[in-house]
């Protein structure tokens, strides 16, 4: 269970949660530009777009789950467990790698525009990364600072959807999320005007009335609901610091907290990251369920036309400033 959003002030944000019962060891990784992707069916990039984001690093490849590239295009993959369906290679299409998916689209392409049309030759495969990483039932959000889209692959075929609301949850499909909104079209940030009935004097009595409906819950079309809604609604100063602090604060609409979704092996779901990347110069910041400091890495400290991949290794304890 995860929660995608973007966010637009002086530059553009793109960042997710990642909802899950356990880590599998993520680290944030840097990708430079002369690494060697050596594509199952694609074939080998050899000079491609400087990428960063978080990963988990097996046999010395970044199976990313969320990363830009140098050029603000951004991809997070969100569970679609249930929908998702991939295909075996299929001659005359670029034939991609469930796992492939995210570099393949960061190493090459620049806007969403570019991926709208190379997705329109594109098959994603069901090849295994290994015998412990089978593929991955995901559906996408991919976007820029001019617009966003998501990528469903289903029995149906490649679906690519406009996506005007700018956040991703897990199931339903993507179209039913968007039209699942309209059920919600009367909340406002604004203080409400009573609609009940004429004659019967109805009082406001608290701030927030206008988001009574809004919903609460965990489930993912909830999530869907609640993020947007905060998002859509959401104000900030331009700034770095006033940015990054409020996408947080929209991500936080949907934390999830250890103890309140129970999985079936007895342990708990919960947000084991956040993260907000600053697409237009280059930096994932991130927290951690124990650990609610801001951490920062800019990709552009390092030396992005190295051939080897740069991985830093998450705060997760916590750090409390103790300020007596």
């Amino acid at each position: 269970m995860c929660t995608a959003a973007t966010y637009k002030t002086n530059d553009f944000y793109f960042g997710r949660t990642l909802d899950n019962g356990f880590s599998y060891g993520e680290e944030v990784v840097i990708t430079p530009r002369n690494y060697m992707f050596d594509f199952r069916h694609y074939g080998k990039i050899g000079t491609h777009y400087a990428i960063i984001g978080m990963a988990h690093i097996a046999e010395g490849y970044p199976l990313y789950y969320d990363a830009i590239n140098e050029k603000g295009l951004c991809i997070a993959g969100l569970n679609f467990v249930g929908n998702a369906h991939y295909n075996t290679p299929q001659e005359g299409m670029d034939n991609i790698a469930q796992f492939e998916f995210v570099p393949w689209i960061l190493s090459l392409y620049e806007t969403v525009a570019q991926v709208r049309d190379a997705l329109e030759n594109t098959n994603i495969t069901d090849t295994a990364f290994s015998e412990k990483f089978p593929p991955s039932q995901l559906h996408w959000i991919i976007s820029d600072k001019d617009q966003s889209i998501t990528v469903e692959c289903v029995k149906e075929g490649l679906k690519i959807y406009d996506n005007p609301a700018g956040v991703l949850a897990n199931n339903p499909s993507f179209d039913m999320q968007m039209f699942n909104l309209n059920n919600y079209m009367n909340l406002t940030a604004k203080t409400p005007i009573s609609r009940f009935a004429e004659g019967i004097d109805l009082s406001r009595y608290s701030l927030g009335m206008g988001a009574i409906g809004l919903p609460g819950d965990l489930s993912s079309m909830s999530r869907f609901v609640r993020v947007a809604f905060t998002k859509m609604n959401s104000v900030s100063g331009d700034g770095e610091m006033e940015s990054v602090s409020q996408f947080f604060h929209i991500l936080g609409s949907v934390d999830q907290q250890r103890g309140c979704c129970e999985l079936e092996d007895h342990g708990y779901e919960i947000t084991v990251y956040t993260s907000c990347c600053n697409a237009s110069k280059g930096i994932y910041y991130y927290t951690t369920y124990d650990n609610h400091r801001i951490n920062g890495i800019s990709m552009h400290r390092e030396n992005l036309d190295g051939s080897k991949l740069i991985s830093f290794r998450l705060n997760t304890a916590e750090d409390i400033n103790m300020q007596n």
